[in-house]
């Protein structure tokens, strides 16, 4: 929040005419403190708004000479991730109110984007040249839910505003498709087929956040470790290649050494191929800041690490299992690559000499250490 503060500081002192939209500014009161100068404020995907500012303090627009630095801009938009991959958002927003979280008080409940739209940005990011899409929103498995799966048309077609059939339909564009934020939904289920069966990537990006039955109740999270478990085996059963990644909080308000030992179980029970782990710190306007018994920043630390030595030693097996086989990796610069069960930024890479950037490759695998994997070009 400061650093949003700050550059809306530095915007006025560069422009003098500054006009707040995003997240933000649904405290509006905080940046009229700090900066009462600015011209408007306006909340998150509010472009009508943010339009209506414009006009009042600049008048009507007129009709502009060309601007090739604007009027060129791309069908595809501008991004800021590599040419090769990018990032599709889905919905904005969230119907769950997870005491740790303050989405929805700032981006509001879920909203889904229509599916026809989705689907022509991905067309036009795949005509640009991306060859991987990495699906996002705040809850990917609730696609549509808000619209009641509104039938929309893609291609004149009629087709669904849902996760399935949207997962269906970019498995069409031949790209690599990889998942993120995945609730363990029971229709999350007729997904995993499509992976069996190369259409997506097999990954799965699902927020478990915890195992411990009271913490997963005090964090209303919504779901059961034991369920948990039976789906996981569930879907490798169905796609033995299935890469399961995760994000785990450890000393949340009340979590005693019993709920922490319950994790540890649970983890080496999953056998989950890519976990990250915070140790839990309070977020202005979270629930859980009431919450009694915080956990001492010490032991929050000490369980974090305990908990990431337990997911190395799984690691390592699994990466280990991997040498002597081909795999086919997606470079991202020259000597590095990421599998189908590497994400960008948040997994671990392929390192091998060569390979030219945005280009498919096989790499066979000579080595493994927790968290990467080494080998050589094919």
């Amino acid at each position: 929040m400061q650093e949003s503060l700050e550059a809306i500081g530095e915007a006025l002192t560069e422009n003098g005419k500054v006009v707040v939209t995003g997240c933000l500014g649904v405290k509006k009161e905080l940046i009229k403190d700090v900066h009462p100068s600015v011209l408007a404020i306006t909340g998150p995907h509010d472009t009508p708004a943010v339009m209506r500012a414009v006009h009042a303090y600049f008048g009507k627009m007129r009709p502009q000479p060309h601007n090739p630095y604007v009027d060129l801009v791309p069908p595809q938009g501008i991004k800021l991730t590599p040419a090769h991959y990018a990032y599709l958002k889905i919905s904005e927003g969230c119907n769950h109110r997870c005491t740790f979280c303050i989405i929805p008080s700032m981006r509001g409940d879920l909203v889904s984007r229509p599916i026809a739209e989705v689907m022509l940005e991905a067309e036009n990011l795949v005509k640009a040249g991306v060859k991987e899409l990495l699906v996002i929103s705040q809850d990917t498995s609730a696609y549509g839910v808000d619209v009641k799966y509104r039938t929309g048309f893609v291609g004149g077609r009629p087709m669904k505003t849902r996760m399935v059939d949207l997962c269906q339909a970019l498995g069409q564009l031949g790209i690599w498709v990889r998942l993120h934020y995945v609730y363990p939904y029971p229709h999350v289920d007729e997904v995993i087929p499509l992976m069996a069966e190369g259409k997506i990537l097999p990954y799965l990006d699902v927020p478990f956040q915890h195992a411990a039955p009271r913490i997963l109740k005090l964090m209303k999270r919504p779901a059961s470790a034991e369920k948990v478990l039976e789906r996981i085996r569930a879907w490798r059963a169905s796609c033995p290649e299935i890469a399961i990644r995760s994000t785990f909080i450890v000393g949340f308000p009340g979590e005693t050494e019993a709920d922490f030992s319950l994790l540890l179980q649970f983890l080496e029970q999953a056998q989950l191929d890519r976990v990250g782990c915070f140790a839990y710190s309070p977020v202005d306007g979270a629930a859980a800041n009431d919450l009694p018994d915080a956990v001492p920043a010490a032991l929050k630390e000490e369980r974090r690490a305990r908990f990431m030595a337990a997911q190395e030693k799984i690691s390592a097996v699994k990466l280990q299992a991997k040498i002597g086989r081909t795999v086919e990796v997606l470079v991202d610069e020259p000597g590095t690559g990421r599998s189908k069960a590497d994400a960008p930024e948040i997994d671990g890479v392929v390192r091998f000499r060569g390979g030219e950037a945005g280009r498919f490759a096989k790499v066979l695998i000579n080595r493994a250490d927790e968290h990467d994997l080494y080998g050589e070009l094919q």
